[in-house]
């Protein structure tokens, strides 16, 4: 259903500042509760967050230090002031909500030292009514000399203490690490979204939007409950390099009063630019099988070998399995030259973009695929030799287009970048952009893992699916694998800032073929709830295809989409349990997801989602009797119901198991 744009209307309202008096202004939510405050105290320029009666951030200040020690964050005076409201709402070219509403008040504050240089600064601060965002706009001054930051110094002080859901940063695996409770007291340096269960009650998310061009943010604890901005580095130290002029990243601070509150809020699109690419017909959501699980299973390998995955012969087996299993993609890794045993150590990796593997010939596979109703997702494994990969990207992309070839997952496995550089420094955040502008002008849509975080890029970019940038399926192939709490701190830490592309839907969840004694934590249903948690608008069918033939759960895969109309979160606590539905955008059909930890639980959920005087067929995918994550994991039991939105359903999950409804308008 196509919706009319709202109106847009605009207040402007100029402040004279000439008056010293005039150092406050606050801008309030539409709804009234989330309020930010600017003042200048003592010609320093601090801000504060208050949500109704509670306060979320306590006076905190703003600056930034330079080059040479030289410093902008005291001496200033207010210039100018100007307030503006903005209501309008967009559509998303795909997503999880296809309508989103954009309504904000803004202060802009412009800043001037008063004494020489006489440099000036601008702050921008929005206030919405799921939390609030600020940047700096710093316009050079007339210098036409370079400008490096050495430090940017916002802090958000909490005032009170609370619970912390986090991963460090600065580690050699990205951000590949399990979460971590604790006190925000207790905090060390730390990697955004970070999202906190404050003592007075709130949950707060802290992260970034529209990230260009700029160092990615960390958050540092300094004392207390407050946090500092902490940007990251070059290796040579310096934090950004500009051409005198710059403008941050928006400093996000969502804001619920429940958990779920946080997954519905689309702030950071909002404050992403609107979509840039005028033909997006070639975008497309889908689901996807691979050669990839059973590489990280140690059935294949990823390199020439005995038991090379991607060879033609296993490349025809697969295309016949998607056309088997209903299935339209099929990813193939490992198909070129370059793979070695040690592909994944930190080296100089030389990949080729354009040669063909031994016993592998692309041209016949992407044939045989078109003659199947079957797309290739290509794959572009760079080692994190960016040098090697700028050399060939035109001539690997060029190669994807001219096979017909839509859709590239692209690594950059290492610690670092070029062996030197930070994944998320402003190196990492400027190479990653440039990939996905190139991939756009080749219409290839992009899969990023080992990236940099999502901080909205979708929205003007939306050849930008999803993206790793956590722990996702295939540390259950190889290591201790993930605990079952993982997957329900996902949805309101990692996937704040975006779809992740985390390849459930093991149903062989014991792991009968390759490395002994793994497992995947989770009962074979939980599989299945995971494709409404966990948004992606491209789904791995992860699991061995032929694990999928005749199993009645792969039902379930087949029929859940990948494009929505709208999300809800009905029940949720972080780490232990959520129920997330979501409504398919092509047809009245609903679809839930319901997952919990290591403890098994029973929850009653209303269904006065569905429409209003409609009947469906709940067809429920749920943990056998008994079913658990250490005990007969996948007993999946198949049942349907007629239901209304005057009913409700009770929900039994195993330890560490899950519930997935379709809910068929009939």
């Amino acid at each position: 259903m196509k919706k009319t744009l709202l109106s847009l209307f605009v207040f402007v309202g100029l402040v004279s500042c000439q008056q010293e008096e005039v150092n406050t202004v606050t801008a309030t939510s539409p709804d009234g509760l989330n309020a930010v405050t600017f003042e200048l105290i003592d010609g320093k320029p601090v801000y504060s967050v208050t949500h109704g009666d509670k306060s979320v951030i306590k006076p905190s200040a703003l600056g930034f230090v330079f080059q040479d020690h030289d410093s902008l964050y005291s001496g200033l005076e207010v210039e100018d002031i100007v307030e503006t409201e903005v209501d309008d709402e967009w559509e998303q070219v795909w997503g999880e909500k296809q309508f989103i509403t954009d309504h904000y008040k803004q202060l802009e504050v412009a800043l001037k030292e008063k004494k020489a240089p006489y440099r000036t600064v601008k702050l921008q601060f929005r206030a919405f009514n799921d939390g609030v965002a600020f940047r700096y706009l710093y316009p050079g001054n007339g210098s036409k000399d370079s400008l490096k930051i050495m430090d940017e110094l916002t802090t958000f002080d909490l005032g009170s203490d609370g619970q912390a859901w986090w991963i460090p940063a600065y580690q050699d695996n990205r951000y590949e690490y399990l979460f971590t409770k604790s006190a925000i007291s207790t905090l060390d340096t730390v990697h955004t979204p970070l999202t906190i269960e404050s003592d007075n009650g709130l949950y707060v998310s802290f992260h970034e939007a529209r990230l260009i061009d700029f160092a990615s943010m960390t958050l540092a604890h300094t004392t207390g409950t407050t946090l500092k901005a902490d940007l990251v580095p070059w290796a040579d130290g310096v934090k950004v390099k500009t051409n005198g002029s710059f403008t941050t990243p928006w400093r996000t601070i969502q804001i619920g009063e429940k958990p779920g509150d946080l997954i519905t809020s689309y702030m950071i699109l909002n404050l992403n630019d609107p979509n840039e690419l005028e033909d997006t017909s070639w975008i497309k959501p889908h689901k996807y099988l691979g050669i990839w699980w059973g590489m990280h299973i140690g059935k294949y390998s990823f390199w020439e070998s005995p038991i090379q995955g991607a060879t033609t012969s296993n490349s025809f087996k697969y295309i016949d399995y998607c056309k088997e299993l209903g299935i339209d993609h099929l990813l193939i890794e490992g198909w070129n030259k370059g793979w070695t045993p040690q592909w994944y150590e930190n080296h100089m990796h030389m990949f080729s973009f354009t040669e063909n593997a031994d016993n592998f010939d692309l041209k016949k596979v992407t044939d045989y695929a078109r003659e199947n109703g079957v797309s290739i997702i290509g794959y572009h494994e760079t080692g994190s030799n960016i040098i090697n990969y700028r050399k060939q990207i035109n001539a690997g992309m060029q190669l994807y287009h001219d096979y017909g070839i839509h859709d590239v997952k692209i690594g950059q496995v290492g610690s670092r970048m070029n062996m030197k550089e930070w994944h998320h420094g402003q190196f990492g955040v400027a190479y990653y952009r440039e990939v996905l502008k190139t991939a756009a002008q080749y219409q290839l849509t992009v899969n990023f893992h080992e990236p940099i975080k999502d901080t909205g890029e979708r929205r003007t970019f939306p050849n930008m699916m999803a993206r790793e940038g956590a722990r996702g399926q295939e540390y259950n192939a190889w290591s201790e694998g993930n605990p079952p709490s993982h997957t329900v701190i996902l949805p309101f830490t990692r996937m704040l800032a975006g779809p992740m592309d985390f390849t459930p839907g093991v149903l062989d969840v014991e792991i009968k073929q390759g490395y002994a004694g793994r497992d995947v934590h989770t009962t074979a249903a939980k599989q299945l709830a995971l494709y409404v948690v966990l948004y992606s608008p491209i789904q791995m069918l992860a699991d061995l295809p032929e694990n999928y033939v005749g199993n009645p759960a792969f039902k379930f895969l087949q029929d859940v989409p990948t494009d929505w109309y709208d999300t809800k979160v009905l029940n949720a606590e972080i780490g232990a349990y959520i129920t997330t539905v979501r409504k398919d955008r092509h047809s009245e059909d609903w679809y839930l997801g319901s997952i919990t930890n290591e403890q098994e639980r029973t929850l009653e959920v209303p269904l006065d989602f569905l429409e209003e005087g409609s009947v469906y067929e709940a067809q429920l995918y749920a943990d056998a009797a008994g079913t658990g994550y250490e005990t007969n994991p996948t007993a999946v039991t198949i049942s349907t119901k007629e239901v209304t939105s005057k009913d409700s359903l009770t929900l039994n999950l195993g330890k560490s198991g899950g519930t997935a409804i379709r809910f068929a308008k009939k």
